[in-house]
């Protein structure tokens, strides 16, 4: 499995309505992070500050700037220590990693998918919650 090459296929799949944070999240937003939170509606995350209307992409995802003209674009998120926990404990699956053709899928990781996904779950251990087993 590769490294993140921060290709954004990730936050613009699932910046499009398919995210979602925690009532605790929001609330954290709202007294401490007012610029994330202004993007909240009834609950629900990303709308536009001043339409109200749903937005089809974070709001906090930034391409980055590129040093020469042939670089593939790469992204950050301006808000990475506070973003949401479905965007911290992304990815979780192999078949995820596959279906959103994440460019961290290597063709040794399809041969061997179990082995791919212990070597996921280690890389991903810090920005999961722990398992009770």
């Amino acid at each position: 499995m590769k490294d993140c090459n921060q290709c954004g296929k990730c936050c613009i799949k699932y910046g499009d309505g398919d995210l979602a944070a925690t009532q605790e999240e929001i609330d954290l937003w709202e007294l401490f992070n007012p610029e994330i939170f202004e993007y909240v509606k009834d609950g629900k995350i990303w709308f536009d500050p001043e339409t109200r209307e749903p937005l089809n992409r974070c709001p906090f995802l930034e391409l980055a700037p590129k040093v020469n003209a042939e670089e593939k674009d790469k992204y950050t998120c301006s808000i990475y220590p506070d973003r949401p926990e479905d965007c911290r404990h992304y990815p979780s699956l192999i078949n995820e990693m596959v279906r959103d053709e994440c460019e961290m899928i290597e063709v040794v990781d399809l041969e061997n998918p179990k082995k791919a996904q212990k070597q996921l779950d280690q890389l991903m251990s810090s920005s999961r919650p722990p398992t009770d087993f």
